[in-house]
């Protein structure tokens, strides 16, 4: 059997912990790629290690889970510290930890929901780097991969703008650590989604049929109608564009934010 594009790499991704989000995707991607996989998550989120291992038949010392909160360094260092005392070293980061909270009026906003919008989306993820930047520096081939949104390159309807500033400047995070670390062989690139069938994409579906007085099975299909093939991806989509970025496929790419939304052409 071929090795995989990832073989012999350890990636750790935050935000790993629900069966149904990009998260735990893009883990089971790399671990079907060889990777040697750390999951992170908040603690009664995280899937436990031997029922990630069940449920994907990959041995069960190719992966670890941990809990943790990307808004406390302590954590992101202990997460990183997994990395390396279970496998060795760290060579991809996936910054995949994120919220998407309060109301597509900007008038009813909280402190609250800007506060842990910032906090989780931009904070966290320059916590997870700072935590992690040492140990990649030790990779022949590390890589950072930041997964922000459409909504972080332009603004589209019934989304909170505290979620599209705080993906606004994941974007520009990236390309300013992309800037700066080239120099040290560590490329950072950003994957912008579209709607993908996650449990935040259920949110959103609920307050675009609260907003419209429709049904959340119509404000599916008015999403869908906004995409060019016609409907919503799945995690999987996702993930395989991060099994690229963290390839050494894409060892000339840095500095971009990867767009995959299906052609969706709705918003600013």
């Amino acid at each position: 059997m071929a090795p995989g594009l990832l073989t012999g790499k350890t990636a750790l991704i935050t935000g790993a912990g629900r069966p149904r989000g990009i998260g735990q995707a893009i883990a089971r991607a790399f671990l079907d790629e060889g990777a040697n996989v750390v999951l992170s998550d908040l603690a009664g989120v995280t899937t436990p290690a031997s029922e990630l291992t069940r449920l994907t038949a990959f041995p069960a010392d190719r992966v670890a889970v941990i809990e943790a909160d990307v808004c406390k360094p302590a954590d992101a260092s202990r997460a990183v510290l997994t990395a390396q005392d279970q496998f060795g070293g760290l060579d991809i980061l996936v910054n995949n930890a994120g919220v998407g909270r309060g109301s597509p009026d900007f008038m009813e906003l909280t402190e609250e929901d800007w506060s842990a919008s910032i906090a989780v989306n931009l904070r966290g993820t320059a916590i997870m780097c700072t935590a992690a930047m040492e140990s990649l520096r030790q990779s022949p081939s590390a890589c950072i991969i930041n997964v922000a949104s459409l909504s972080g390159l332009r603004a589209i309807p019934h989304i909170p703008a505290c979620y599209t500033a705080s993906k606004f400047a994941v974007v520009g995070l990236t390309k300013q650590l992309a800037l700066q670390l080239a120099s040290e062989n560590i490329r950072a690139n950003a994957i912008c989604p579209g709607s993908v069938r996650t449990d935040m994409m259920e949110i959103a579906v609920e307050a675009i049929a609260e907003a419209e007085g429709i049904t959340a099975a119509e404000a599916e299909a008015l999403e869908a109608s906004t995409i060019a093939v016609g409907r919503v991806a799945e995690p999987d989509e996702i993930a395989h564009l991060a099994v690229f970025l963290a390839s050494d496929n894409a060892s000339y790419i840095t500095g971009e934010a990867l767009v995959a939304s299906g052609g969706m052409y709705n918003g600013l």
